[in-house]
């Protein structure tokens, strides 16, 4: 009863991970689905000024809510990760998938939308640089894999919480 008390106590700290972990990775995929599926299937109608004034108002309403959230749900997934080893190797290498897609998402995320959104916070109607409708495109191309990469992820993890249950 000794060696299995501790399994039980690692497989309930698991549980309340697993689904803290769930629930931070849903929001972080939400954001970038919500982001893709209203705005970035029509962004190429929008005049300059409606993508700036689009652009700012967005970049305002995630910044500081994603900068907990993204690293919240690395966190979450990684003490899954560890946790899991033990209990189910399948669970394990689908969280790490999953990491690994999330870890992609923030990747993509710090290395190319933050500096082109960090550009646009810049911009007036008066002031949009020539090749903003590149700029538009690459961030569009971008966030399109984001987006796909976090659900992926969102799926991996998922998946980890059903195959260990099953």
């Amino acid at each position: 009863m000794n060696q299995l008390f501790p399994n039980v106590l690692v497989v309930m700290k698991l549980k309340a991970v697993e689904f803290i972990g769930l629930i931070l990775a849903s929001l972080v995929m939400g954001v970038f689905w919500g982001t893709w599926f209203t705005l970035t299937r029509s962004i190429h109608n929008f005049s300059a000024a409606e993508f700036i004034h689009i652009g700012k108002t967005i970049i305002n309403n995630v910044a500081i809510p994603m900068s907990i959230i993204m690293p919240a749900t690395l966190l979450f997934m990684l003490i899954a990760i560890l946790l899991s080893r033990r209990v189910n190797r399948y669970s394990f290498y689908l969280y790490s998938i999953s990491f690994l897609l999330m870890v992609i998402a923030l990747i993509i995320t710090v290395a190319v939308e933050v500096p082109i959104d960090n550009q646009i916070k810049t911009w007036t109607e008066t002031s949009v640089p020539g090749n903003w409708e590149s700029l538009r495109q690459t961030w569009d191309s971008f966030h399109t894999i984001r987006t796909f990469t976090s659900i992926a992820s969102v799926c991996f993890f998922a998946w980890g919480i059903m195959r260990r249950t099953k």
